[in-house]
C-alpha cells in the first residue's frame, strides 16, 4: 500500500495537493468500518489511526 499524491488545484502560483491511500475491502470490513462512513483521523508517532466519528 502506497499514500498517492494528486493535484487538487492552483492558486496564485500555488500547487495544492491531497494525499490518498486506498483501503482494501477485507481490511475495511474486519474494521466494522463501511463506505460513507465519518471518520476522526490523528497523527502518532510513525502512524496515522483512522476511528468512527462519534455522533453527537
Amino acid at each position: 500500500m502506497k499514500v498517492q499524491k494528486r493535484f487538487l488545484r492552483k492558486y496564485k502560483d500555488k500547487d495544492y495537493y491531497k494525499y490518498m491511500v486506498n483501503i482494501p475491502p477485507m481490511v475495511l470490513k474486519e474494521s466494522g468500518l463501511e463506505y460513507g462512513e465519518d471518520l476522526e483521523i490523528t497523527a502518532e508517532k510513525g502512524k496515522i489511526v483512522l476511528k468512527k466519528k462519534k455522533k453527537d
